[in-house]
């Protein structure tokens, strides 16, 4: 017996359990401390304890799973070290879209090597040919050290235009999250990331929102390299500069900043590329998530910065001194800075003739003074100022309004909100049928309207006309701003008559003075007042825009010499054209 009691107790002291290595997934992996049981330890391994559901995880693997920050995370010269590395990080084989093809490269002796794609966001043809093929084959029998083995790759056998070495795994996985594939030898401590993007795109199609009866009809996509193309292929000048940020913590999207190098201010680009670059925010998902993000005055009505769809648009902005900014994934462009007088301006304003173009603008402000002010007005003339309307024609207001039960703001307030309830009913319904929503639910709902006695007649020509001036604004954020302050200045109209409308008028235009967009006053070049080329509210003949924006304080001022009509010199001189 007491053979027996001591044969236990060596055997418990050789079977401890502080100093049993468990494996993960060991028979043995414990399931209750013995002081929670207190169970005495010759009494802990009679019978095998049952392996638990969780599996024990060990200090060091703790260590090594904390350690896979990709910024910090080197590439190993062991080969099964990288492939566990980008099992652990891309959560492998759960992830089913993520292709590691481990093959050998042809030498002496053959040594594996691996790479690593997404399916369906690169080109498999152009990996078979231009990255297996050569790695595989036309390596056959060559004796290489492992430093030189990378190099005379990179160099030698892949025929991608795009192939970068990179070292640690940050690098590597941007490339891979972005159609490239990343390529990793035994015995090298660097990897090779070849250019293979091959994903479907949308092809280069017609202005939805600014569409032009004269000049291009070409406009963004999705993709940032053919955004970036179409403005270089309008814009050919070799000091255009194309920065890349990348921009988010989980998902890293590319920003490009486009300037000229030698016209826009180096502060103002500077400022513009400190604002993208400082952003710690998980996803930006598109350009006006961005313009969100890098605005001066968020909560101002007004929008600080341009979004346009339009290259030439573009290329007329950086050729003023202007900073552009694209997003990956956005069919839209950001302009940098901005100010009132340039979101009421139209492309097509410098595509047609002087006449022309001067008669447009003088449309387009009429309609924001309409959209901005007729509903109030029209509150003050019949709430307060009746005497100011002539007779005969408040006789006929007056007679409209008799089966009317209710005031005026009222009647406004409620057709102004079912016309903008039509206007976005028609946007979300998709095809040809919102655009028949906003027509006949228009119609139907005003006669409606009319003929229960709600409202009257005279009210749906008011607000049929506000809402019409709505969409001559060219820009589709000033015309959002321009009806939001409409309901402001009816609310005013209603309280205080003309003196409202004033007064609102006079806390609008202060508001304005206020607000900057990249240091730029909003209200340049009135406010502060500075000479300028004729192009602010008329437009002045092409040839008479000598000068720059001052406001922008770009390296040369000059656009365009004072006589930039050669002809015309021989005209002087009394030389006629042959």
């Amino acid at each position: 017996m007491k053979d027996k009691s001591s044969f236990w107790k060596r055997l418990s002291q050789v079977f401890t359990f502080q100093d049993l290595k468990i494996e993960k997934g060991s028979i043995y992996d414990q399931q209750e401390s013995m002081e929670e049981k207190k169970i005495p330890a010759q009494m802990t391994l009679k019978k095998p304890v049952r392996a638990s559901k969780t599996p024990l995880v060990l200090a060091d693997q703790k260590k090594q799973d904390s350690s896979l920050d990709p910024q910090k995370l080197r590439v190993s010269s062991c080969l099964e070290k990288n492939k566990g590395y980008l099992q652990q990080l891309y959560v492998l084989p759960k992830n089913k879209d993520i292709i590691v093809r481990e093959f050998y490269l042809d030498l002496d002796p053959p040594t594996p090597a691996l790479l690593v794609f997404i399916d369906g966001l690169a080109e498999k043809e152009t990996i078979n040919n231009a990255i297996l093929k050569p790695l595989m084959v036309f390596l056959r029998g060559k004796k290489l050290e492992n430093d030189d083995l990378i190099t005379y790759i990179q160099e030698h056998l892949l025929p991608g235009h795009e192939v970068e070495v990179a070292e640690d795994y940050q690098t590597i996985l941007e490339g891979i999250n972005y159609g490239d594939t990343a390529v990793f030898v035994e015995g090298c401590a660097k990897a090779l990331i070849v250019e293979t993007k091959g994903w479907e795109k949308r092809a280069i199609d017609k202005p939805e929102i600014e569409e032009v009866i004269l000049g291009p009809n070409e406009a963004f996509n999705e993709t940032i390299r053919s955004n970036t193309a179409l403005i270089r292929k309008n814009l050919r000048n070799e000091k255009l500069i194309t920065e890349m940020i990348k921009v988010g913590a989980r998902n890293r999207i590319d920003v490009a900043v486009m300037y000229l190098d030698d016209l826009t201010n180096p502060q103002l680009v500077e400022l513009v590329k400190k604002r993208i670059s400082s952003l710690n925010a998980d996803y930006i998902s598109v350009s006006s998530v961005l313009e969100q993000f890098i605005e001066d005055n968020p909560f101002c009505l007004c929008p600080q910065l341009l979004s346009t769809e339009r290259p030439d648009r573009v290329v007329s902005f950086l050729m003023e001194g202007h900073v552009a900014v694209l997003v990956d994934g956005a069919p839209l462009s950001l302009i940098a800075p901005v100010t009132f007088f340039s979101l009421i301006h139209s492309p097509e304003d410098y595509y047609l003739r002087l006449p022309y173009g001067n008669f447009i603008r003088f449309l387009r402000i009429l309609a924001i003074l309409i959209t901005l002010l007729i509903p109030g007005i029209y509150v003050a003339l019949v709430t307060f100022h009746q005497e100011m309307i002539p007779t005969e024609l408040l006789l006929a207001i007056a007679a409209s309004r008799v089966p009317v039960p209710f005031p005026t703001i009222f009647e406004v307030f409620s057709m102004e909100f079912a016309f903008e309830l039509i206007r976005e009913a028609g946007v979300r319904i998709p095809g040809i049928i919102g655009n028949t929503i906003g027509i006949v639910g228009a119609l139907i709902l005003g006669q409606a309207a009319v003929e229960a006695g709600i409202v009257s007649p005279i009210l749906i020509i008011v607000v049929a006309i506000a809402g019409l001036a709505s969409f001559a604004v060219p820009n589709f954020s000033l015309s959002f701003s321009l009806r939001q302050r409409r309901f402001m200045f009816t609310i005013l109209a209603a309280i205080f008559g003309f003196f409202g409308i004033a007064g609102g008028l006079f806390v609008y235009l202060t508001n304005l003075v206020n607000t900057k967009s990249f240091g730029v006053p909003y209200l340049a070049p009135y406010s502060p007042q500075v000479k300028t080329s004729p192009d602010v509210f008329w437009r002045g003949p092409l040839w008479s825009m000598e000068k720059r924006p001052p406001y922008l304080k770009s390296q040369d001022q000059q656009r365009q010499p004072n006589i930039s009509r050669g002809w015309l010199k021989k005209v002087r001189r009394g030389k006629k054209d042959e």
